[in-house]
């Protein structure tokens, strides 16, 4: 169990190093060309930021599969399989369109019939589901029509779920990383736990996806000093639904050995194992819920499903008062607790605790949703140590002798301020990366959010 362990780990390193060591020139690249878009009314960040971050995350894909070509353990995924070619083809091909639409701002219909043709080109290489197990029937196989338009589906959700949700600095390329590690612990399951060889190309994908995320956040965190664009959010889309693919259409549901009695007590015996197959987006459930409202809300508006606003998850975190930060922590708590509740039912799907806790969860998250202008106050023996916006109340000399405390000159109303409503320094100009809103409506007006494109 150790080596291979070890090996996905390398592999997992080298992909997060490269990506990590070339986002820096990328950026200079980019701002060479010009990819740096101006501002527009449903941005949060103030200054023009450069785009192609994806370009970095493309390289370091190619270096994780090359790194695990050449590592003994890793090997046969492809000797055996065709899947390591087929991703990095359908790979290439979206990263191309992304890279023309971070540059170009190409349609949006041209970008979904390439995310077609991306799917397309997978599947002619074997990327592709092949049965489905239905409780109360059992598993059924798919012909070659209903395999080729599931998968095409399956990757055209998941490739614009996860282009919605890039809307704030290192938003989805850590949602994503918290999905690929939860699939990556349940796909390594079925390879050890089975001795299915056949989930080690998913196991290997997800591992190259946590790499590429991992190496990309610290240049995409808050602020961030360059975005990964659509060329890198098409792409982790992509690979994130190849995963999922790839242990669906060739993991053997009768090589588990779950199946004992009855078709349907066989079938409900083997569903919590199914479940992150049969329904791969519960790890992006946040991202696919956002696509979903976003597309009957602009539909109910009288508007294109494709046509942009400022009426997403996280810009509404946003407007009812959160922080930049706090708002991306406040997804990532609820996109580890649906994908890490997932897979906790598929191990122990008869277990009390598992529902007890994710119950307990979602209270604390809801808790922090209603909580959104409540900041922690470090006592004062700790201020030195901590950001100003966590210190306690200070208070201003007065203005002039004989106006003290209490006296109601306007001067003593403003004795007492917290450290973070002083006056915010001027944001300086030039080129580096997105900066926070402290009042949004400074920035831009509060009209209802879906109303603008």
């Amino acid at each position: 169990m150790g080596q291979p362990v070890r090996d996905y780990l390398l592999t997992l390193c080298v992909t997060a190093a490269v990506t990590y060591l070339l986002t820096g020139p990328v950026r200079k690249f980019a701002i060479a060309v010009g990819a740096m878009p101006a501002i527009r009314a449903r941005d949060v960040h103030r200054e023009p930021t450069p785009r192609l971050g994806g370009i970095a995350m493309f390289f370091g894909l190619c270096a994780g599969l090359l790194t695990a070509d050449h590592l003994s353990n890793l090997n046969s995924v492809f000797e055996l399989s065709n899947e390591p070619r087929a991703l990095l083809s359908g790979a290439a091909l979206i990263w191309l369109i992304g890279v023309l639409d971070d540059k170009f701002e190409i349609d949006a219909l041209i970008k979904l019939g390439g995310q077609m043709i991306a799917a397309g080109v997978m599947v002619m290489q074997g990327l592709t589901i092949l049965w489905l197990p239905i409780p109360g029937i059992g598993t059924v196989a798919l012909t070659q029509w209903q395999g080729t338009l599931l998968t095409v589906a399956l990757v055209v959700i998941t490739i614009n779920a996860v282009n919605f949700v890039d809307g704030l600095d290192g938003l989805a390329s850590g949602m994503v990383c918290i999905a690929a590690c939860a699939f990556f612990l349940y796909a390594y399951r079925i390879w050890y736990s089975y001795g299915i060889e056949a989930a080690a190309p998913a196991t290997l994908f997800a591992a190259i996806l946590m790499g590429m995320c991992l190496g990309f956040l610290p240049h995409n965190m808050h602020p961030a000093r360059i975005f990964m664009g659509d060329s890198g959010s098409m792409l982790i889309g992509l690979i994130l639904a190849a995963s999922a693919i790839s242990i669906t259409g060739q993991v053997d549901p009768d090589a588990l050995k779950i199946f004992e009695g009855s078709t349907r007590q066989a079938t409900h015996a083997a569903l919590p194992v199914f479940i992150p197959l049969l329904l791969p987006l519960t790890i992006i459930a946040i991202p696919v819920a956002d696509l979903v409202l976003a597309i009957v809300r602009r539909t109910w508006n009288g508007q294109s499903p494709f046509a942009a606003d400022r009426g997403h998850m996280h810009h509404r975190l946003l407007d009812i008062g959160h922080s930049h930060s706090r708002a991306v922590l406040i997804m990532y708590f609820w996109s580890a607790l649906i994908a890490f509740g997932t897979l906790s039912y598929s191990v122990h799907s008869a277990s009390m605790w598992i529902v007890l806790a994710i119950v307990g969860l979602s209270a604390i998250g809801l808790v922090l949703l209603l909580l959104p202008r409540f900041t922690p106050r470090a006592p004062r023996w700790a201020e030195s140590f901590v950001p100003p916006r966590y210190r306690r109340r200070r208070r201003r000399p007065a203005a002039a002798e004989p106006h003290g405390p209490g006296s109601g000159h306007p001067a003593d109303d403003q004795a007492d301020v917290w450290p973070e409503e002083a006056e915010p320094e001027p944001v300086p100009a030039g080129v580096n990366g997105a900066t926070a809103l402290g009042a949004l409506s400074g920035v831009h007006d509060r009209r209802k959010a879906g109303t603008r494109g």
